[in-house]
């Protein structure tokens, strides 16, 4: 079998992925891209707002936040991914 030493660091690594790897990867990105992670506020239901990804199956309570709690909760994500 292939050890993790027998792999080398940054993008040479992609080299030794079997191609059937590389295309189950992009399989799984596009599902994704195109099934779930759907950005409901274009016009699909149940958008509030742009970036809202829920797709009706995960919702972690989201709708029992007050407005102000939600509008804080987003301020927080918005300042995470700039500090990414």
């Amino acid at each position: 079998g292939t050890s993790f030493e027998s792999i080398p660091t940054g993008w040479s690594a992609v080299e030794k992925i079997p191609q059937a790897g590389l295309y189950q990867m992009l399989a799984f990105v596009g599902f994704l891209e195109l099934g779930v992670m759907k950005d409901s506020a274009n016009g699909a239901a149940p958008g509030d707002f742009p970036g809202d990804f829920r797709n009706g199956a995960l919702d972690f309570g989201w709708d029992t936040f007050s407005a102000e709690e939600q509008a804080q909760k987003r301020g927080i994500e918005l300042n995470n991914g700039r500090a990414a």
